[in-house]
């Protein structure tokens, strides 16, 4: 039942990711499909940011009565059919309107599966949320291949995109009977809309809310970055992102074991740090790939920060973790929607080497935030024993 779970979970992370890939990926497509300058291709991804923060607003309560595996189990599948309608759409007004649906159901599928997550983690008692979040690596790197297959055979993003929503229905649909039931007293808790989450909990937001900034502007610009400013084809600008996601891949496999050998504190800094270093070789590439392997760089050491703050999360309040993770993600993506954005606005004003550039700055940000992270008792001692933050909950009883 645990491993069907934590398979099934993993799976479903790659079904987000796989969705996700392909719009990113497809972003120049969609801009050539419209004629969109960047301010409006901001607009887009305003709208997208917005639904999903819509839909969050009552994210906890929903949580409370049904749990992330019923979350899942709805939102999912909801989440190919609204991305189905924004390839279909026929007309920019259509298009922000289908985004925003698009938006909404992604958001809630992104905090369910990690709040299942959160469920699997404490399940097996050590930290694997890194690992799952190396199935959205596997899935976006996936969706950014079909992006880069796609654009290579002629396709435009209609196409592209509907392939896309068509696979992975049927596939949402089939994992809802891998998912945990969140244990009961955890799930009560996680709805008291009264119940105050601990301080803690919102410091660990504010950093999710930068990483996921630069998450965010890195997934949504790169693309644009690598055609329109380095002149690089659509294929290869669709290429970008992959890269991107492969590293990220690499680095979450080992992204668990690593952050009990060197503890919380010093894998946050160390990522903020060299995702700075990789996003600067990014903006300043004379060359597409010298570009490509800053953002090859940038992700290798950028993964691992979204996962941890997640993770934190979940055992910052262990008698609420679902509670917790649904309030981290939710500041999270007030990064998601921030962050691409202002990269728009500012690559308006300036050039779009200036506004991705601003990804450095969010990078060193996450570096000197890493020093007020809560930690376990154990990484507290100076340990890096990262598993110690579960371990404080054993005592709680688990649903399989």
């Amino acid at each position: 039942m645990l491993l069907r779970a934590r398979i099934g979970t993993f799976a479903t992370f790659v079904l987000a990711g796989v969705l996700c890939g392909t719009w990113v990926a497809r972003m120049p497509a969609l801009t050539e499909k419209f004629r969109l300058d960047e301010g409006r291709v901001g607009i887009v991804v305003l709208v997208w940011g917005l639904g999903a923060l819509v839909a969050m607003q009552g994210l906890r309560g929903v949580m409370a009565r049904h749990g992330s595996r019923a979350n899942l189990r709805v939102a999912l599948p909801l989440a190919s059919v609204a991305a189905a309608g924004v390839a279909l759409a026929p007309s920019y007004a259509v298009l922000l309107g289908a985004v925003a649906a698009f938006g909404m159901a992604f958001g809630i599928t992104d905090i369910a599966m990690n709040a299942q997550a959160a469920v699997v983690e404490r399940a097996y008692r050590r930290p694997v949320l890194s690992g799952m979040h190396a199935g959205w690596c596997v899935g976006a790197m996936a969706g950014g291949l079909f992006g880069v297959a796609t654009a290579a055979a002629g396709l435009g993003f209609t196409a592209a995109v509907l392939t896309a929503a068509l696979v992975t229905f049927p596939v949402g649909l089939a994992l809802g009977r891998t998912y945990l039931a969140d244990p009961p007293a955890i799930a009560a808790a996680a709805g008291g809309r009264r119940a105050r989450m601990p301080a803690a909990v919102y410091l660990i937001g504010v950093l999710a809310f930068i990483a996921f900034m630069t998450e965010g502007s890195i997934a949504d610009w790169s693309g644009l970055l690598l055609h329109d400013e380095l002149g690089s084809t659509q294929a290869v600008a669709a290429l970008g992102y992959p890269v991107f996601q492969l590293a990220m891949l690499a680095g979450r496999l080992i992204g668990d074991r690593l952050r009990v050998l060197v503890g919380t504190r010093r894998l946050l800094t160390g990522a903020g740090i060299g995702t700075a270093a990789g996003m600067a070789v990014v903006v300043t590439a004379p060359s597409v790939p010298v570009a490509i392997a800053g953002l090859f760089l940038t992700g290798l050491v950028v993964c691992t920060i979204v996962p941890t703050t997640i993770s934190l999360a979940g055992t910052t309040a262990p008698d609420r973790p679902a509670a917790a993770v649904a309030q981290v993600g939710a500041m999270g993506y007030g990064g998601l929607l921030l962050g691409p954005v202002l990269v728009g606005f500012l690559s308006d004003a300036t050039s779009l080497r200036v506004g991705v550039g601003v990804v450095v700055v969010l990078a060193l940000l996450i570096a000197a935030g890493a020093r007020f992270v809560p930690l376990g008792p154990a990484d507290a001692a100076g340990t890096g024993d990262a598993g110690a933050d579960l371990r404080v909950a054993e005592a709680e009883p688990l649903a399989a």
